[in-house]
């Protein structure tokens, strides 16, 4: 089972956020928290609320394990991009662009996981 989390519009740069977001890909919930806990930048805190969103959704939606959560997918897409101008020398104007990111994480149980629940409800099939 998948668990998917989209955060939009978030006010960082998407070359910037995506940085952070390679260095949880694959890894456990719990080890992807702390990464971004500790990682002192703004895409971190972002990132991470997104992830903790994800994992609310698993717990509380889908009743999944949050010990076996691995993150699938960390995917960092350019949002929209505000153009500004400011005045520069002999009357031009130089473009200021402010770009804005959405973040896809997507939660997957572990194989491991999987296999045992499998295992169970082939074994509850056969006593019934």
């Amino acid at each position: 089972m998948e668990v998917k989390s989209i955060t939009k519009h978030v006010r960082v740069s998407p070359k910037k956020a995506r940085d952070v977001a390679r260095a949880i890909q694959g890894l456990p919930v719990s080890v992807a928290l702390d990464i971004l806990t500790f990682t002192p930048k703004k895409s971190a805190q972002l990132i991470n609320k997104t992830l903790k969103t994800a994992i609310a959704d698993a717990e509380n939606n889908f009743s999944l394990d949050v010990d076996n959560l691995i993150v699938k997918e960390a995917v960092i897409g350019a949002g929209p991009t505000m153009k500004r101008h400011k005045p520069r020398a002999r009357g031009s104007a130089g473009a200021i662009i402010k770009r804005t990111s959405h973040i896809f994480i997507t939660l997957s149980e572990a194989p491991e996981a999987e296999a045992r629940k499998k295992r169970v409800n082939v074994s509850k099939k056969v006593e019934a």
